[in-house]
């Protein structure tokens, strides 16, 4: 399961961590892994190319860390529209990916 915890600080998102794989099929066949690489790629693309201060990106141990570094509406804006999109896909798939900690 891809857990997607949400985290704040001040009542703004603050870092959106994604761990594990959907196991939905297998691996290089699991549309679920796909759909969540694809809306994370580009919104983190998208942000860093409107606004390269805005936030940056790391992978540690298979954990994948988003940081929004500046009160940035673009961000913000961008962040939760990926957050939407990923929320969509929990309600279709359950049992594949998880999002903890949204208010």
């Amino acid at each position: 399961m891809i857990k997607v915890n949400v985290f704040y600080e001040n009542d703004k998102i603050s870092k959106v961590s994604f761990k594990g794989h959907a196991l939905y099929d297998d691996y290089g066949k699991d549309i679920v892994c796909a759909a969540v690489s694809s809306i994370v790629t580009t919104t983190v693309n998208a942000i860093i190319t409107l606004d390269s201060k805005a936030c940056y990106y790391d992978t540690t141990d298979g954990i994948l860390n988003i940081t929004i570094k500046e009160d940035s509406e673009i961000a913000i804006k961008l962040i939760n529209n990926m957050l939407n999109m990923l929320k969509e896909l929990e309600e279709t798939y359950p049992k594949n990916i998880k999002i903890g900690g949204l208010r």
